[in-house]
């Protein structure tokens, strides 16, 4: 008898997680011992499924009401692991879709093409990468970015792209950013693009550029060209200090770079090929009269 008794009770637990007791059962039911306790049990567990999950809170209340029913009686203890069971896989699928962020990196030499959630495109110059949510892009149309991109945004709510000079916001467009060390830079190709920075506030139309160097705003020409010269696998500057021309020319020939008694702040205007490094490295050291000598991956610079 005692042990039909027990199946009976767990009969009856089990049917009402279920939401199918009659009300015979369900008078049954309230006459267990342990039935306040179950109900402050399912109350807990109402609080998880809320559409705010306060995480910490309800967790530590729910083991809290588990160790309790452990105390009191042993007969629970195989459901109530269950629901423990559960609860943790649950708490740590809502962590993991909702809090893991999606990063593409791309190395030296290398460039990459990602597709967004709506499907925008993004373009990875060398040494760059892209930070997003996905399952939260629908809310968020969010991008941090540290290198080079070129943007292709499909039309939709406001975009934005973060690094760490300022936020670039746009609706559907194209445009490039370039975030490297002290040099932040912006050309809209296509739409309109709203540039934000400590330093200066401004919108962009087709051709328009935005550059700051070493927190300095410089006011530079139209740019003419209807994309990147980086897609086409060329690098173009237009009276730049030379160290940018020196850093991007690293990122793509993976090559360490040495000069001594030159100046690493004087404009340049010119561009360089990625994929012949000898005729990349005339075209960076003949407008400037420098010979050059290679030793494995480092390269010396030095005045004619």
């Amino acid at each position: 008898m005692f042990e039909l008794n027990i199946m009976n009770r767990e009969a009856l637990i089990q049917k009402w997680l279920d939401h199918d007791l009659s009300p015979q059962e369900l008078e049954a039911f309230k006459q267990l011992e342990d039935y306040d306790d179950l109900i402050k049990l399912d109350l807990e567990l109402q609080g998880f499924k809320a559409n705010t999950v306060h995480t910490d809170e309800s967790l530590n209340s729910v083991w809290s009401s588990i160790k309790s029913e452990q105390k009191k009686t042993f007969k629970l203890l195989p459901l109530l692991s269950k629901i423990a069971a559960i609860l943790v896989v649950g708490f740590g699928i809502y962590f993991y879709t909702t809090t893991v962020n999606t990063t593409t990196s791309t190395l030296v030499s290398q460039q990459k093409t990602i597709v967004l959630p709506d499907a925008s495109k993004v373009k990875l110059n060398a040494m760059s990468s892209v930070t997003f949510n996905n399952s939260k892009w629908d809310n968020n149309r969010s991008i941090l970015l540290d290198g080079e991109a070129f943007f292709d945004v499909a039309k939709g709510e406001t975009f934005d792209v973060k690094t760490t000079s300022g936020t670039i916001t746009v609706l559907g467009t194209q445009f490039n950013v370039k975030d490297r060390n002290n040099y932040f830079e912006v050309t809209c190709y296509e739409g309109k693009v709203k540039v934000n920075t400590t330093t200066k506030e401004t919108i962009l139309l087709p051709g328009d550029n935005f550059l700051i160097i070493d927190g300095k705003y410089i006011a530079t020409e139209k740019e003419k060209l209807s994309s990147p010269s980086w897609l086409n696998h060329n690098s173009t500057f237009k009276s730049i200090p030379y160290r940018e021309v020196i850093a991007e020319f690293e990122r793509q020939y993976n090559v360490s770079i040495e000069f001594e008694n030159i100046s690493d702040s004087q404009n340049f205007t010119g561009s360089f090929t990625h994929n012949d490094i000898e005729i990349a490295l005339k075209s960076i050291t003949l407008p400037l009269q420098l010979k050059y000598s290679k030793t494995d991956n480092i390269i010396r610079l030095k005045r004619e």
